[in-house]
């Protein structure tokens, strides 16, 4: 499916803290180019990947922003600790469901497109296209933002469609049925399944 495969592409462009401070689509171009050719990725031991993922993505993302736009309106009503178990359980739902896209991953080649930005913007959308053979191009965007760590993600759209957003609409329901309380106790249960 083309969707898990692109998910599989993202995580493979978002590692390796020791070039924070590049600029934002050199360091995807750089990292994607490493991840992909990472031996790990060609065996289908998930909890590899999973050690791929938490080594190389998790440094690059800016999970606690992440969560916070997931959670939307709700999350000024969470408690400091209720923040905090939303951004641990979010954290593991992502480390899965990229780990789950690089067992995926089959050859795609990621063609980076100029980076439209000024040299003081400190949020920008780096785009990309995926080729896949014998399938169309997939666009991928990733809203990054520099904060003092360097460049991080907090958002990822494949085809138009945040990750983000998509978490958003199930975890209002979720919040609306059961309270943030429910929603922490669906995330953990949905992580240890």
């Amino acid at each position: 499916m083309a969707i898990p495969a692109s998910l599989a592409l993202i995580a493979a462009l978002l590692a390796a803290p020791a070039f924070a401070q590049e600029v934002p689509d050199a360091l995807l171009k750089r990292v994607s180019e490493e991840v992909t050719q990472h031996e790990d990725l060609r065996v289908a031991d998930p909890a590899k990947l999973r050690s791929l993922v938490q080594t190389k993505l998790l440094p690059h993302i800016d999970t606690r922003r992440a969560t916070q736009v997931a959670v939307g309106v709700h999350w000024r009503r969470a408690t400091p600790e209720q923040q905090e178990q939303l951004v641990r359980e979010f954290t593991t739902l992502l480390v899965r469901t990229y780990s789950g896209a690089l067992a995926n991953y089959r050859d795609q080649v990621i063609e980076f497109l100029p980076l439209r930005a000024n040299p003081g913007d400190t949020e920008v959308t780096v785009r990309s296209r995926i080729r896949q053979p014998g399938a169309e191009s997939i666009m991928v965007e990733y809203d990054m933002a520099k904060g003092e760590s360097g460049w991080k993600v907090y958002d990822i759209r494949v085809a138009g469609v945040s990750l983000v957003a998509t978490y958003r609409t199930s975890f209002a329901e979720e919040v609306r049925n059961h309270g943030i309380d429910g929603l922490i106790s669906t995330l953990s249960a949905k992580n240890r399944a």
